[in-house]
């Protein structure tokens, strides 16, 4: 009986594995050869790539091989979201102890079909090598429609600027995980598990978003990226952070700020964008503030909070 990935070999792996993965009408030739064949009619490809690496990403512990092959998916359709695109195709590489088990990839592999089936796009190939540390890189691509990509250099003073999704969910569960606490139970799923507001993207690039990005390392920080790359400045309002009840109920287990985890937090992958100022919004995008035209703070912050510097930090992946 084949219990380990060493057992099973690294061919038996793959054709175990991409047997799971239904195909879609975007992929003409999926794995099984040199490369995959993906339909372009846009003649453009919006492409983005992001790893996992266990004890850095994402812990064994904590999370299921369903969890985690759920969070590989939505973190990098996210950012397809973000550009304004359709995702379309995966490319999904694996570095694997050889003493992993079987099941391990087998759960994995049904996470990443469940969440293609929620977010679109479809596995057409990848990777696997023998890791000592167990990897997950993940190359997503998507089809703009026709329509320009939605960039970052977009704003403009005057814009409004808006969310789409969950914040402070995930980082709110990290938190508690990591004082071994399971609950409140929704911000531990958020962070497993999250959910980014697929098709919104689209959505927002149809309504004429100027500048879109994925809130992966925090809303202040991931603005600011905005600004540097648009040249404005951005004030948030604070009574328009309502934080869901859940997240409340996290932060009063914390000692938290419940607002501090939505303006700091990553990993809920929620859309943020800027808008013309008469943009009329749809349900799923709540204002949260306004371009301007200066900074207008001393220090020169770029992301302010009632026209004050945040001190939310965000996540840094070198520091």
């Amino acid at each position: 009986m084949l219990s380990t990935i060493g057992d099973l070999g690294e061919f038996g792996l793959i054709e175990r594995v991409t047997a799971r993965f239904p195909g879609t009408d975007d992929v003409i030739l999926g794995p099984g050869d040199d490369a995959a064949v993906i339909k372009a009619p846009d003649q453009r490809v919006v492409a983005t790539t992001d790893m996992l690496i266990e004890g850095r990403h994402f812990r064994r512990d904590w999370s299921s091989p369903r969890d985690i092959g759920h969070k590989a998916v939505a973190q990098n359709i996210a950012d397809v979201e973000a550009m304004g695109a359709r995702p379309t195709a995966l490319l999904i590489a694996l570095g694997v102890p050889t003493d992993l088990p079987v099941e391990w990839a087998d759960e994995f592999a049904a996470g990443v079909a469940d969440e293609c089936a929620t977010a679109g796009g479809a596995v057409a190939g990848g990777d696997t090598v023998r890791s000592e540390v167990l990897t997950v890189s993940v190359t997503a691509l998507g089809d703009l429609g026709g329509r320009v990509a939605v960039r970052r250099d977009g704003a403009r003073p005057g814009d409004v600027v808006a969310v789409a999704g969950r914040l402070g969910l995930s980082a709110a569960g990290l938190a508690l995980l990591q004082r071994g606490l399971e609950g409140p139970a929704a911000c531990v799923s958020e962070h497993r598990r999250p959910r980014p507001p697929y098709a919104e993207g689209a959505r927002a690039a149809r309504l004429g978003a100027t500048a879109m990005l994925d809130i992966s390392d925090g809303l202040v920080q991931d603005l600011g990226h905005i600004c540097a790359a648009s040249g404005v400045a951005v004030d948030l309002d604070s009574a328009a952070l309502v934080p869901l009840p859940e997240l409340r109920a996290a932060a009063q287990v914390l000692a938290a700020d419940p607002v501090e985890l939505m303006l700091a937090g990553g990993e809920d992958h929620a859309l943020a964008a800027t808008f013309p100022a008469d943009t009329e919004l749809p349900e799923a995008w709540i204002r949260i503030g306004t371009v301007t035209l200066e900074r207008t703070v001393a220090a020169g912050a770029a992301v302010t909070v009632d026209g004050r510097p945040s001190e939310a930090a965000g996540w840094r992946h070198f520091g």
